[in-house]
């Protein structure tokens, strides 16, 4: 247990809903003031998000349905690491590479974030791609309906700006692409 003031201690633990790509969790827990109560929350493994530039600059996207918006989201090659990578590059490699058939000459870490701490135990590992170039069909999970697409950096950005490009994970990604690039 922390001993940070603030910390809540968790009295009980129990997964509530399991299904594939994640559990929701319910925990009772203490709070600083003695108050007991309960506070539920999205569980799921560590993921890993792919900035993917061929070597003329482009940038590798997706469009996918998403059932939960009810519509096709442009966005960037994003997965769960699985058992069988043997660390987070290698997770990010196979992802590229099952989501856009592409592989990649250099891939470099740019940042690692929680992106929603309040509701979700996430842990998001963004990486840079470089030099990709596609070199096989996709390999799509069962529950995946995914259309790789070129489209130049600039335009990206602006699809960001304008509203076109919704999905956090993305937006994120550009975001701290464009912070950290302008900053080196």
């Amino acid at each position: 247990m922390s001993s940070d003031p603030l910390a809540w201690e968790t009295v009980d633990r129990d997964v509530v809903y399991s299904c594939p790509g994640f559990d929701v969790v319910n925990e009772s827990v203490r709070l600083p003031d003695g108050t007991e109560t309960e506070f539920d929350y999205v569980s799921e493994s560590e993921s890993v998000c792919v900035l993917p530039f061929t070597s003329d600059g482009d940038v590798v996207s997706i469009e996918e349905w998403r059932q939960a918006v009810d519509r096709v989201n442009r966005g960037l090659p994003v997965g769960g690491v699985e058992p069988e990578d043997d660390d987070l590059e290698a997770a990010a490699r196979r992802e590229l590479r099952e989501e856009t058939g592409h592989e990649a000459d250099e891939l470099e870490p740019l940042v690692t974030v929680e992106p929603a701490n309040g509701i979700a135990d996430s842990v998001l590992h963004f990486f840079v791609a470089r030099g990709c170039r596609p070199t096989s069909d996709q390999r799509l999970d069962h529950n995946e309906s995914i259309r790789a697409t070129t489209l130049a950096f600039d335009d990206l950005l602006e699809a960001v700006r304008s509203g076109d490009v919704r999905d956090g994970r993305t937006v994120l990604a550009l975001s701290y692409y464009q912070l950290l690039e302008a900053t080196a």
